[in-house]
């Protein structure tokens, strides 16, 4: 027979105690935004939460760590959570690592629509709507577990809709096993649904708001609706308030006559138009065409102020993290062709990045160094061998740019 329809509101990660990464430096123009932005984020959940006026919300994990977030990420929580209350909105949250509940101060109680879930075991608890069960939720706070046992849950069989509520990675296969309609899960920071026989069977809504550059894109929280059929449909919501993005320029893009800073501008650009009134994080890399080298001096510090100086002063503001520039795989043959100290280093260079680097050794440089730790010069001479040909490349750039006359920026100063 049919059953409830019902909407929530699954989200997780909020990280309070964990300020936004990727910034050697902070403008003036956006000190108070970016040291709110985690806050602000997660105050959209709530604030969403009462506008779309849900059933109850579901948190999964790494909320907080109490300690690091400080009375001020206790504060914000506690508020947003007596705001529900005050609504009569449940909350139903299952603690990760960060927020392990034995380290939530025992002095300081939750309001009554909050129920923290134990980490010992599994809880089932139904949910209850001007007087009748809508859904049940089967959920337990992590143990300290990397991934879900999904196991632990016994679901079972009931004509109760079931929610599983955890933290932690897990297989959608091991998922369809446990028994639940639905999974809301945490420990991820970028947001998927996990898809069973072409229907949503897990969710990580991921965290609200972005901290680096490995977590590009919109972050936010999810609306679910489930109708009296038990059909689900999931809505992403945009929280963030700084966007992380990277921005690509391909050597194929770098034509004869192309400016450099021309396609990095339209880039930006276009990722501005995407991102509305977000501020964005962006990390810049080019590919170099040997035409680009030939025709001048190319200095990565001077395209990334140039990139600040144009985009990251106004509001909203695109930040750009870095700019990575990538050496090409042959550089202009005419700068090997001529009877020049660039020419005999292209050659040796050349010759290093042939066989790997294999047989070079930075220690006898570091040793120089009367000053440097022991560990810290073992460190910099033994270069890994997944990053050796990314470095020689890096070196066989910069000597080329030394040696054409260019001055690089070795400080750069905030």
């Amino acid at each position: 027979m049919p059953g409830e329809s019902f909407r929530f509101i699954h989200a997780s990660d909020f990280h309070l105690e964990s300020p936004l990464g990727e910034l050697d430096m902070l403008p003036a123009h956006l000190h108070q935004d970016i040291v709110a932005a985690p806050a602000s984020a997660a105050k959209l959940v709530f604030d969403a939460a009462l506008s779309q006026k849900v059933d109850f919300l579901l948190l999964s994990g790494d909320l907080l760590h109490p300690e690091t977030a400080g009375p001020a990420g206790i504060s914000l929580l506690l508020e947003q959570f007596q705001r529900l209350a005050e609504e009569q909105t449940p909350v139903f949250w299952a603690a990760g690592t960060v927020d392990d509940p034995v380290q939530w101060p025992a002095a300081i109680a939750l309001p009554e629509n909050v129920t923290l879930l134990p980490k010992d075991r599994v809880e089932a608890v139904p949910v209850q709507r001007a007087g009748r069960t809508i859904c049940r939720i089967i959920g337990r706070s992590s143990d300290g577990r990397t991934n879900l046992h999904v196991p632990g849950f016994e679901c079972g069989s009931s004509e109760l809709y079931s929610i599983g509520l955890g933290y932690g990675q897990v297989d959608v296969n091991a998922l369809a096993e446990g028994g639940c309609d639905l999974w809301c899960l945490g420990g991820r920071h970028q947001p998927e649904v996990l898809s069973f026989e072409e229907q949503p069977l897990g969710i990580y809504s991921g965290t609200p708001q972005g901290r680096s550059l490995t977590e590009p894109g919109a972050h936010g929280y999810c609306i679910v609706d489930v109708d009296a059929d038990q059909q689900v449909r999931i809505t992403e919501a945009p929280a963030d308030r700084f966007r992380y993005q990277s921005l690509h320029i391909t050597a194929a893009e770098q034509h004869v006559g192309s400016d450099l800073k021309q396609l990095i501008e339209g880039q930006l650009t276009r990722l501005q138009h995407d991102a509305g009134d977000r501020n964005l994080i962006v990390g810049v890399h080019v590919d170099l065409h040997p035409q680009t080298l030939a025709a001048g001096l190319i200095d990565s510090e001077s395209l990334l102020s140039w990139a600040r100086d144009q985009f990251g002063r106004q509001r909203p503001a695109a930040w750009v993290a870095h700019v990575v520039l990538t050496a090409p795989e042959q550089y202009p043959s005419s700068w090997s062709e001529e009877e020049t100290i660039l020419a005999d280093f292209l050659q040796v260079a050349n010759t290093y990045l042939e066989r790997g680097g294999e047989d070079i050794s930075l220690l006898s440089m570091t040793e120089e160094q009367p000053n440097t730790s022991a560990t810290v010069t073992a460190l910099l001479g033994d270069v890994s061998v997944e990053k050796r040909e990314q470095i020689l490349q890096q070196a066989t750039l910069l000597g080329a740019e030394l040696l054409r006359g260019g001055k690089p920026n070795w400080v750069q100063q905030s």
